[in-house]
């Protein structure tokens, strides 16, 4: 094992492109989370070799590589002031790691296809504008599979875990909470606090694979769907774990956007 073993991640994408946003009219709440973020990368044992993302906002039919070199930017969120329309993130594929993991994919029976039209959407480029500004660590972006079976995604990251050797860093890029019908007043707060802390007791739970099979029934967990009405940001988490092997995972973040609790687990 050397030094750049890297570990497996679940981290916060924040809403839209908030980082970015001007908060000079009033507080900017999701300061913390940014600020968890900014910090993240002097945490890490080396510099990764590359990063494999898997966000919330990409779903395929079957397990997707994204192929494209010369990254182009999705800006999937609506609504918001024209000028977090012109963000940049110059990053680049790695050609390497894409031929890397689409034979690791193909090896273990895996069912995968490619993309080499779309763009990084905000689920990538938002966080890791904070996490590496200067754009410097080669992203690939992996899709999650429709359906959003629990144990599909975490045997995806199984497959997945040789790669953290290789000094890849394997994101899972959603939100502990996601629920943008109920975002304010008491029932919101209740649901997030409630579920984050199921959250942080089931993945800091010795036994892995108690912690895997609790997360497989993760739909019985107290509030579990207020937090999430549909999971598909609860899903890269999946493969996150997975990727983690047999880690403990450990919580990283917990930080509040007003009322409403999130946080961030780290596998090895």
């Amino acid at each position: 094992m050397t030094n750049n073993y890297q570990p497996s991640l679940f981290i916060p994408h924040g809403g839209g492109p908030c980082f970015f946003m001007d908060w000079s009219a009033g507080g900017n709440v999701w300061q913390s989370m940014q600020d968890f973020l900014a910090g993240l990368a002097r945490k890490l044992p080396a510099k990764p070799k590359a990063i494999l993302i898997i966000s919330g906002h990409w779903e395929e039919p079957e397990f997707t590589v994204n192929t494209v070199i010369n990254h182009t930017l999705y800006y999937d969120y609506y609504g918001f002031p024209p000028y977090t329309y012109q963000l940049t993130y110059p990053v680049k594929g790695d050609e390497h790691l894409i031929t890397g993991l689409m034979q690791l994919l193909s090896s273990t029976g895996i069912s995968v296809q490619t993309d080499n039209q779309r763009g990084l959407d905000h689920g990538v480029f938002i966080p890791f504008k904070v996490i590496y500004p200067d754009a410097d660590i080669p992203i690939v972006q992996l899709s999650l599979k429709k359906g959003l079976d629990p144990q599909t995604h975490i045997n995806l990251g199984k497959v997945l875990a040789p790669l953290r050797k290789e000094g890849v860093l394997i994101v899972g890029s959603g939100m502990s909470y996601h629920n943008l019908g109920v975002w304010n007043g008491e029932l919101a707060a209740t649901a997030s606090q409630v579920f984050n802390e199921w959250l942080i007791a089931t993945l800091e739970e010795d036994d892995i694979d108690k912690r895997n099979r609790l997360l497989c029934y993760w739909q019985e967990a107290p509030y579990a769907r207020i937090a999430h009405p549909r999971e598909e940001h609860l899903l890269p988490l999946m493969v996150a774990v997975g990727a983690g092997d047999s880690d403990k995972g450990h919580c990283i973040y917990s930080g509040k956007v007003g009322e409403l609790s999130f946080s961030a687990f780290r596998f090895g």
